[in-house]
């Protein structure tokens, strides 16, 4: 299964739902970036991202983008390929 990061908070609603849907996915272990308690590490998603919101997936070395997007990949049939590289 591919590697899957995750910038997130500790309060953030959509970083939950991002972390169940991995889940019921079958992800798991999910590194976690929490800007939260490492802010100097918001600037490295922003700077990596082009995006300043949470969460933030990247699976392997693609980035999915936030929870809407992990959502809509995941309708489409493209999340379980992509974690299966």
């Amino acid at each position: 299964m591919a590697k899957v990061t995750m910038y997130a908070t500790t309060t953030c609603p959509y970083c939950m739902r991002a972390d169940m849907l991995l889940q019921d996915r079958g992800v798991t272990d999910i590194h976690k970036i929490l800007i939260d308690r490492e802010p100097e590490q918001r600037a490295i998603m922003m700077e990596r991202t082009g995006r300043r919101t949470v969460p933030q997936i990247y699976i392997g070395d693609t980035h999915v983008g936030g929870y809407d997007d992990l959502a809509a990949l995941d309708r489409e049939g493209g999340l379980l390929p992509l974690l299966s590289k």
